[in-house]
């Protein structure tokens, strides 16, 4: 008999865009060369809860709240060399939202019962990152008795790496994890130069998969307890899920949000005082910052003949997050 194949629960809740990324910081034992991690975080010891920097916990749990986040995900960098840090932020907001509030992290480390004694509690998932060179002697490795240690106190544990060619030899592994996750190897700024250097090229011209990452991995796919998750879905669900739940908390009355999870409005720029136009709408219609006027889009390309200054239609994601697009009003 086949056992049903299930994902963990961390797996569930990014599904459906419910957990908040808390990025610990950029330091990091390793240098992979697959890192996809931006230039503006790699090696540098920087905060992030989603694509917000902060500097507290109370921060984090502010943009927790916006997305209506029913778990976290901590990542980094190498989050353990900060563990002082993770537990502080993982205690608080299992204090603010309850012990339901799902954590996992992610650690390249390989952590022995003192550094698990610290995550009890406040961590409920551990996913390890073994480095590739370990991976065909895995069997005999201190990511081992590590697995066991953490399930033996309770932890959910496994293994989330890349797609990258040997990864069949994890399988070793199997017996002595809950899951493990193979995420397609994706090409990125950082790792475009050591991408080409090995011969490797994308799959497409519309998303960040590298060609051959499934087949590498396909000798796994079929057991129970291993899952593989796509640079598409990471892209087109993932991502876009969390936006909407952030959106659809944050969004004032005039913006539009988009089926991507951004939100569109417009913007009229004037040297002079804000036009009497906008008397006429009602208040929660318009926002005046830094001498600027933002307002629905559809009253910057309707009335803009009423309106003297710059105009634009701004895409950006919600909660004052990362311009997406700025389209001139003529």
């Amino acid at each position: 008999m086949v056992k049903e194949r299930s994902l963990p629960r961390g797996c569930v809740l990014c599904y459906q865009g419910a957990k908040m990324v808390l990025f610990i910081t950029g330091r990091c034992p390793r240098s992979c060369w697959y890192c996809p991690l931006s230039r503006e975080r790699k090696d540098k010891d920087i905060i992030y809860a989603n694509e917000r920097r902060i500097q507290a916990p109370e921060e984090a749990a502010e943009v927790a709240r916006l997305m209506s986040a029913m778990g976290t995900g901590i990542t980094g960098g190498e989050p353990l060399i900060a563990l002082g840090r993770v537990v502080s932020y993982s205690t608080h907001l299992k204090e603010e939202f309850g012990e339901s509030h799902h954590i996992h992290l992610y650690t390249g480390l390989a952590p022995g019962k003192e550094v698990f004694l610290d995550l009890k509690g406040v961590v409920d998932e551990i996913r390890m990152h073994p480095p590739p060179d370990l991976w065909q002697e895995i069997g005999r490795t201190e990511y081992v008795e590590s697995a066991r240690i953490a399930r033996g106190m309770g932890f959910s544990v496994g293994i989330e790496v890349p797609s990258l060619p040997g990864i069949g030899s994890l399988d070793a592994m199997l017996p002595f994890l809950d899951f493990l996750n193979v995420n397609e190897l994706e090409w990125g700024e950082s790792n475009a130069v050591a991408m080409r250097e090995r011969n490797m090229v994308l799959e497409d011209g519309v998303h960040n998969a590298v060609s051959g990452a499934r087949d590498w991995a396909r000798s796994l796919l079929c057991h129970p307890k291993v899952h593989w998750c796509s640079s598409r879905f990471k892209d087109s669900v993932q991502l876009r899920k969390r936006l909407l739940r952030v959106a659809r908390n944050t969004a004032r009355a005039f913006d539009q949000i988009t089926r991507d999870g951004t939100i569109l409005y417009g913007v009229l720029e004037s040297k002079g005082s804000i036009s009497p136009f906008f008397n006429q709408l009602e208040p929660n219609m318009y926002e005046v910052r830094e001498g600027t006027v933002e307002t629905a889009w559809w009253v910057i390309t309707e009335f803009s003949d009423q309106l003297e200054g710059v105009k634009t239609i701004v895409e950006r994601y919600p909660d004052r997050g990362l311009v997406v697009e700025v389209t001139p009003v003529i």
